[in-house]
């Protein structure tokens, strides 16, 4: 095993990512989440989605959540965009941590946004360039960055060349969504090896999904190869579309578990955030699939 971090920043995307893929929610719901969670400990959260009602109705409500939602000033929360009327809607309701995103395969960003790869990425050029303008930061996702499900593998090459071109418009960080849950540990290594050699500075997030259960050993492989952001969603929330049967990202208690006996800080309270699990799956009545939510911390003993 490689050296690895003292401590690992986690993005809790739960109320955003999580959510837009379940079945719709109540406001109230959506704010009792994004409320209790600072309260584990948390310190970043993809709070919501700024998008056409018809294309997403689970985030319809955008606005009102982000009303209604009792903000700590301890927490970056930030929100995704997918174009200019979006970005203005997020910048309006005062987010300064704004993500936009751009699939790697051309095939799936057509399915998701009706345009090439190609096309998405001038669209981001203008985007940076008006959020900038608003003392924003812009984060770029790269979805479909470990395989497509429709073109199968993506080429590391091909994800680093669209890195060089947001870091060349100004994006202040970069992001790679596992959207499926194609990621092994070993693509894991090629992608961020790639990308490393050619943009050794821009910071990195890694957001993996558990659909083949590989998600906790890619995060550790990105551990040891420096990476030390990662998004989770608590309780394991969300799904795929492009994936039937697909499970949701990775479960947050389940990384922090793993991280927490392996003596590395995440800053979050794992009791805490086992009940506040508990809570997603309450709310959006069907059983999670995060091991820890079900089995309880290894620490919790039962009765001899």
């Amino acid at each position: 095993m490689g050296e690895l971090p003292a401590a690992v920043s986690i993005r809790e995307v739960g109320p955003r990512d999580g959510l837009q893929n379940e079945d719709p929610v109540p406001t109230a719901d959506k704010v009792r989440l994004l409320d209790a969670l600072p309260r584990t400990g948390i310190r970043r959260i993809e709070a919501v989605s700024f998008v056409h009602p018809k294309a997403i109705p689970q985030m319809a409500d955008a606005d009102e959540v982000w009303s209604r939602v009792t903000r700590d000033p301890a927490v970056r929360y930030s929100a995704l965009v997918p174009n200019s009327r979006g970005a203005r809607r997020a910048l309006d309701a005062g987010f300064t941590d704004i993500e936009v995103v751009v699939s790697a395969s051309d095939t799936h960003n057509r399915k998701n946004v009706n345009r090439s790869t190609a096309e998405s990425l001038d669209d981001i050029t203008e985007l940076i360039s008006l959020l900038h303008k608003e003392n924003a930061r812009v984060e770029v996702i790269v979805a479909t960055s470990f395989g497509c499900p429709y073109e199968g593998d993506v080429a590391p090459e091909r994800v680093a060349s669209i890195v060089d071109r947001a870091v060349a418009d100004g994006a202040d960080r970069v992001a790679f969504g596992d959207t499926t849950g194609m990621a092994t540990p070993r693509r894991v290594t090629d992608l961020v090896t790639a990308v490393r050699s050619r943009q050794p500075d821009v910071p990195v997030l890694l957001h993996f999904h558990n659909t083949r259960g590989t998600g906790l050993a890619n995060i550790l492989t990105a551990m040891e190869l420096g990476v030390t952001e990662f998004d989770a969603s608590v309780g394991g929330l969300g799904g795929c579309p492009y994936a039937p049967g697909a499970t949701g990202n990775v479960a947050t208690e389940e990384v922090v578990h793993m991280l927490s006996d392996m003596g590395i800080e995440t800053g979050v309270d794992l009791d805490a955030l086992v009940e506040v699990a508990a809570m997603a799956q309450d709310i959006v009545g069907r059983e999670l699939p995060s091991g820890v939510l079900r089995a309880g911390p290894r620490y919790r003993t039962i009765p001899a």
